[in-house]
Order: structure tokens, then C-alpha cells, then sequence
């Protein structure tokens, strides 16, 4: 396959937070690695130093964006999008509804159109309705207009048949490589960095925003009394009132630690070392902060919301969406617990899997008249 592939509707890479970003992250180095693709993945320039660079084999392009929540992703990937047009790129592989805005302009140019549904953002209590309609119609456009479709869980696919009668999407699943640690004595300077013992904290990874619950996980970890530490990763792209009452509540709490964004070595180690993970989202697509969790071994604390729920842990990891006493009387059996295997889970989210899925979905698309 000599087509170009054009990447758009992520932030950039490497090292950007968000699950997106992990995602491509992961993917494309492998994609050009097993196959020798010529892959360009845009980035928006706040997030990334470079204007031009190559990332293990992957071409890497900056393009102006604005840093408005409601306009960044809309607006860049129209960029990208004219970007894809006049590079003649034989494939555009677009991530995530908010741009899918721009597939219709991409069809109607003759582009063959690779999209990947990774969540349904409209459900996100951050939007507005100006917001969450765009983001529908956006999620509209992809599933009419796009030559192929992925979708990242079970869920996800029967959703979007039942929506949009659409039978013949991809199951692909995100993905986790397996835990890379640094030496012990590494791991102990980053936990000492924090005033961390092995065993002895919570872990939680994601955005500040409102979907992700964290609130709601601060507030069971107040009412179940428990000594542990509860470590939250993660930080806002942008400041808003959300996160920085967040952060407030969180410092005042005894024990709970925040260490900002983290990636690569570091966050790994913190990771590690941890006792429980705890997701208390309310909207995901297929979180790999679980699937990360998850390589690691740790008992895991989630949401019962139908994207959690796809990957089909037992039952007495769920606990009550946004119910804060249901989620602390689930901290409190959780500690303490021995570590778990999830071998036969992990199985489905392998990377180079993945890499040969999406390859087969390329070669679909450039198929197609």
C-alpha cells in the first residue's frame, strides 16, 4: 500500500496527556514499523515544541489552533483537513467526533476517510448546547460520509447501528503495552518526590473535568476514613471553574496528593507502587488508564457506566455511577487486597493486534470506490 495516510484530530505526539493521544502514540510508530507506511500525524501547536519532526518513523506536523475548548478541535482539523487536501493524502485517519465535522469537506474532495469513535463527548457535562450539537452532528457526518469506521468497544458498535444503521463498523480495541519500569531505585526517587510508599495510596489518572467524577471520588474518599493515601494524575488543559474548585477541595483533604500531568517512566513507576486504581468516570470511550492499571496488576474500583462495563471485569469492581457512599464502601474492602492477574483480559488489547486490524481497515478503504 504506497498511499499517505494523514492523521488529524489529536493534539500531537509524543508525551501530549489524553487518551487520544496515547492512542495514536501507540499505533502509528507500530503501523510504519510492520508495515512501512508513510503516516503524518498533526499535532496543534500549544501542545507540542516542534513545527516538524519524525517520532519512531512517524512524521509529525504542527498546525496553527486555537486553545478555546468549544473551537480548538472544530477548527484544527478544518486545518488539517485543507493540509490533508493539498499533500493529496490517499488515506485521512480522523480521531474522535469533534472532527468529524470536516469528513464531509475530506468526501467531497475524493478522500478516503478512515474515522475512529473513541467516545461520545456530547455526554461530557462540560458542553454547553451549542457544543454538545456540533458534537452530534459531528458524530452524524463521521458515521455518513467516512469509508470506514472504527469503534473502540462492543458498546460502541451496537450503539452506533442502532443510531445510524451503520452494520459495518470495525471492532478495534485501544491498547496497553506491557509495564516498562525503570530500576527500583528510580522508582523510590519518584515516590519520594511525592512523600509516596509502595502499597500504602489510591491511584486515580485522568482530566480535570466533570466526566471524569473526580469529585465524586474525592468526597468517598473523605467519608470511608481510610489511611491510604489517594493520588490524583492528571490536571485541566484549561483552567475553568471545574478544576479549580477541584483542586481546592482536594488540597484541603488530608492525604490526597496531585501531581500534575505525568507520562513515560514516572508515571509508570507511580503506577507500580500503587494499591487500588479507582475510575469514577461518568462518560469513556475504553479508558486505557484502566487497561494501563490493569497491565499492572492492580485491584481496580470503576464506574458502572456501559463503556467501563464493556470490558467485562467482575462484577464487585462496579460501583453506582456518581453515588460517592457506594464508592467509598468500595474503597474500603478494596485496600489492602492482593494484586490480580488479568492475563485473560489483556489478551484483546495488544498493540501489534491492533496495528494489523487497523492495516486490514487501510487496505479496505483504499479498496473502495
Amino acid at each position: 500500500m504506497k498511499e499517505s495516510i494523514i492523521v488529524l484530530g489529536t493534539r500531537g505526539i509524543p508525551n501530549v496527556p489524553g487518551g487520544v493521544e496515547s492512542h495514536c502514540q501507540a499505533l502509528y510508530p507500530l503501523l510504519v514499523k510492520k508495515y512501512d507506511l508513510d503516516i503524518t500525524v498533526t499535532a496543534r501547536k500549544p501542545y507540542v515544541p516542534y513545527t516538524e519532526s519524525v517520532y519512531e518513523g512517524v512524521k509529525l506536523k504542527a498546525l496553527p489552533a486555537v486553545t478555546n475548548k468549544s473551537l480548538e478541535a472544530p477548527l484544527h482539523s478544518l486545518i488539517a483537513a485543507l493540509y490533508a487536501i493539498k499533500e493529496k493524502a490517499g488515506i485521512v485517519h480522523i480521531h474522535a467526533i469533534g472532527s468529524g465535522l470536516v469528513i464531509p469537506l475530506l468526501h467531497f474532495f475524493g478522500k478516503k476517510v478512515v474515522f475512529t469513535h473513541h467516545s461520545q463527548n456530547y455526554d461530557h457535562q462540560k458542553w454547553g448546547k451549542l457544543a454538545k450539537f456540533i458534537l452530534r452532528l459531528g458524530e452524524k457526518w463521521a458515521m455518513k460520509y467516512s469509508t470506514e469506521v472504527i469503534v473502540i468497544s462492543d458498546f460502541m458498535q451496537n450503539l452506533m447501528n442502532e443510531k445510524y444503521g451503520r452494520s459495518d463498523t470495525h471492532l478495534i480495541f485501544n491498547g496497553v503495552n506491557p509495564p516498562q519500569l525503570p530500576d527500583q531505585s528510580k522508582i523510590n526517587e519518584y515516590l519520594s518526590k511525592y512523600d509516596l510508599e509502595p502499597r500504602d495510596y489510591i491511584i486515580a489518572v485522568g482530566r480535570f473535568s466533570q466526566e471524569k467524577g473526580l469529585d465524586v471520588l474525592l468526597e468517598a474518599y473523605r467519608l470511608s476514613g481510610i489511611k491510604k493515601k489517594l493520588v490524583l494524575v492528571g490536571d485541566s488543559d484549561h483552567v475553568t471553574e471545574y478544576s479549580y474548585q477541584l483542586k481546592g477541595t482536594a488540597r484541603e483533604i488530608n492525604g490526597v496528593v496531585l501531581t500534575g500531568f505525568l507520562s513515560g517512566e514516572e508515571l509508570h513507576s507511580i503506577f507500580s507502587q500503587a494499591d487500588t486504581f479507582v475510575l469514577p468516570s461518568y462518560s469513556e470511550g475504553l479508558p486505557i488508564a484502566l487497561l494501563e492499571a490493569m497491565s499492572f496488576s492492580l485491584p481496580a474500583i470503576i464506574s458502572d457506566i456501559p463503556a467501563n462495563k464493556a470490558v467485562h471485569l467482575p462484577d464487585d469492581c462496579y460501583f453506582k455511577c456518581g453515588d460517592s457512599q457506594d464508592l467509598a464502601d468500595k474503597l474500603v474492602t478494596a485496600i489492602d487486597q492482593p494484586l490480580i492477574s488479568y492475563a485473560e483480559y489483556l489478551e484483546y488489547y495488544d498493540w501489534n493486534l491492533i496495528a494489523e486490524q487497523t492495516y486490514h481497515v487501510y487496505q479496505q478503504a483504499i479498496m473502495k470506490k
